[in-house]
């Protein structure tokens, strides 16, 4: 890293909570904050009967979001069938900052290419962000959408290799099934604020 970031900002993070997006999930805390942003997600949101209005005022919280809309396929589980979360948190998303709040910026994410174009139509126009189901390619694409001089891909890939060693640390201290909970994301949210600035201590530059 060289440089000073600016001030921390909100940045939502719509994606899926299944095994197989694991990896896929640290690279979003790691790369967000270690590009100079506040992870949030509604996995904060406790599960009552004013969730909807709780995930509203979140999402309207945040200067930025990230929707991921790769998981289309079939859960394994039965009754199998698609999860429809992200989409539904883009459109909640669309609908509140459209014209109440112009200046929030969203970015789409998607595994494949093309693949959106049938998948949401409506967002024909829109062009999403391939990451291929890769953390390099889910890093390089936060690089791009969000033009920090300040931060490279190569910065990104050293915290999230440092926060993954720490989400088993801290899944095992605290006997989590996975990293899918509330305390889980805060925990990480926390580790990889810390490493990116640590990272920034040595090389003698000023914390977010």
């Amino acid at each position: 890293m060289s440089g000073k970031l600016k001030a921390t900002r909100a940045v939502f993070l719509n994606f899926p909570f299944d095994v197989r997006y694991r990896n896929l999930y640290l690279a979003l805390i790691a790369g967000t904050t270690a590009l100079g942003m506040k992870p949030r997600c509604v996995l904060e949101i406790e599960t009552t009967t004013d969730r909807l209005n709780r995930l509203l005022k979140l999402i309207s919280s945040c200067q930025y979001s990230i929707h991921d809309l790769s998981r289309v396929q079939l859960d394994a589980a039965a009754p199998r069938c698609p999860r429809f979360n992200m989409p539904f948190e883009l459109g909640l998303t669309l609908a509140r900052t459209g014209k109440l709040d112009p200046n929030h910026h969203w970015i789409v994410l998607e595994e494949r290419p093309y693949r959106i174009q049938k998948s949401l139509s409506d967002l024909n126009g829109y062009d999403p962000y391939i990451h291929n189901g890769t953390v390099t390619g889910l890093l390089q694409v936060l690089k791009n959408a969000f033009h920090n001089p300040v931060v490279s891909v190569a910065d990104m890939k050293t915290v999230y290799t440092l926060l993954q060693l720490s989400a088993k640390g801290l899944k095992s201290e605290n006997d989590w099934p996975d990293l899918y909970g509330a305390e889980a994301f805060r925990q990480l949210a926390l580790m990889a604020n810390k490493i990116s600035g640590e990272l920034r201590s040595l090389v003698n530059l000023d914390g977010l």
